[in-house]
């Protein structure tokens, strides 16, 4: 049966095994399709510092250490990381969260996944530049006759997670990486060179961007932090107060609340396309923040993000900055108590207890 990953058969066929295993259970059994879509992941990640000399090791044998290291970003095409962090968070979540996975979680990534190995097989292979243009076929996939029949449960994928750790083919990358002289490595990287030369001789018409959903990042980037997307007025909730200049009508649709438990909002997140920059959208959930502060007395704390780059903003307290991802509700609520009940430094009694001990 055909698959969006024959052209992987000629040089990696075991990535071929792999990922179309992960693409066989797409709709059968969606956890289990993100375990193993990552898992195809970290196998091609290995593969490239097993074989690119050029690549520095990283201080840790993870893939999310592997995939954030800066020579391995450096390496790839533009906008593929962000399709690495999807499916390494994705994977995460069907692993160590027991939440419901759907058909459509594990389709974006299988086609993230896709994108991901076309540049490997494109930059790598010496068929690549052979390659030519290849669409993903979402018809390819098989549809079977019984939803979940395949699915793995929570415990079976944490215990699966342990079987097929790669730490130890880590521990031996970097140990052949040691033992090699430096004119091995010099040989290497001339070889490598030049297959990447000749491939790109050839234009590459791949379109790495077929579908690029605009939020898709940023819910798994939520979602990992635990909030429940399914909530009714989680996503497009309608704003009204927004200034006529912005809109006529005077209403609006904030990408992203995030709710208390008390019914008001803690954050608002204002989303881009990850080929557009998140400052584009920072004035605008500015807007959207003073909308729900208005109608609920609680002024929420401002994310603007494009899924690859977020930034937070609690302008009642201090300037926005770059973060790593969202904050837990615990977090958020946390922020909101601190606006009413930090108290004044010069107000503060120091503990003699502790102030006055001597070192």
């Amino acid at each position: 049966m055909p698959s969006n990953f024959d052209f992987l058969k000629p040089d990696f066929p075991q990535l071929f095994d792999h990922a179309t295993h992960a693409e066989n259970l797409v709709h059968s059994a969606p956890c289990a399709s993100c375990f193993y879509i990552r898992y195809t992941l970290e196998q091609s990640v290995h593969w490239l510092y097993a074989n690119d000399p050029c690549l520095q090791l990283p201080y840790d044998d993870k893939l999310s250490a592997l995939i954030h290291e800066q020579t391995f970003q450096d390496n790839l095409s533009p906008n593929l990381f962000p399709k690495l962090r999807t499916i390494q968070k994705m994977g995460n979540i069907a692993v160590h969260r027991s939440a419901p996975i759907s058909t459509s979680d594990s389709l974006h990534p299988i086609e993230e996944l896709f994108h991901f190995l076309y540049w490997l097989c494109r930059s790598h292979s010496p068929n690549g530049k052979t390659l030519g243009k290849i669409d993903f076929n979402p018809q390819l996939i098989q549809q079977p006759q019984a939803q979940g029949k395949n699915e793995l449960t929570f415990i079976q994928l944490q215990t699966l997670e342990t079987q097929l750790s790669q730490a130890e083919e880590m521990k031996e990358i970097a140990l052949e990486r040691e033992q090699q002289t430096a004119a091995e490595l010099d040989r290497l990287k001339a070889e490598l060179t030049a297959l990447k030369q000749a491939n790109t001789k050839v234009s590459d018409p791949h379109n790495y961007n077929e579908t690029n959903t605009r939020k898709y990042p940023i819910d798994v980037l939520l979602r990992e932090m635990g909030w429940d997307l399914t909530h009714p007025d989680s996503i497009e909730y309608p704003v009204e107060g927004m200034p006529i200049a912005v809109n006529l009508s005077g209403k609006g649709a904030v990408d992203y609340v995030l709710w208390d438990d008390n019914g008001l909002p803690l954050a608002v997140v204002e989303a881009k396309r990850t080929r557009r920059s998140p400052e584009e959208g920072k004035q605008q959930a500015k807007l959207y923040a003073d909308c729900l502060e208005q109608k609920f007395n609680q002024r929420p704390v401002i994310f603007y993000s494009n899924g690859d780059r977020t930034f937070i903003w609690d302008d009642h307290n201090y300037p926005e900055r770059e973060i790593q991802g969202f904050l837990k509700k615990d977090e958020l609520q946390r922020l909101i108590w601190r606006r009413t009940n930090n108290k004044p430094l010069h107000l503060a009694i120091p503990d003699a207890n502790i102030a006055g001990r001597s070192y």
